[in-house]
């Protein structure tokens, strides 16, 4: 679920950098967690569990607080 959100976190600085403006609203109907042929309980390999992540970085330039619904009830 964690690189499906950097996944997801990197297709939206690849957008904006091509000119799109991404709305909150829209991130908000966008899940990392996938359970179409997913096998949570499955076989997986920890192989590679001592090699460190590579560095993320966890800014986006969206502005989220039109999604607070604390906020919204100011603004009204």
């Amino acid at each position: 679920m964690f690189h499906n959100t950097l996944d997801i976190a990197q297709a939206v600085r690849d957008l904006q950098a091509e000119g799109w403006k991404i709305d909150p609203e829209d991130l908000a109907e966008v899940s990392p967690y996938l359970t179409e042929k997913i096998m949570r309980f499955g076989e997986y390999s920890t192989h590679e569990l001592d090699l460190p992540p590579e560095a993320y970085e966890p800014h986006l330039d969206v502005d989220f607080t039109k999604l607070d619904p604390q906020d919204l009830a100011a603004a009204s």
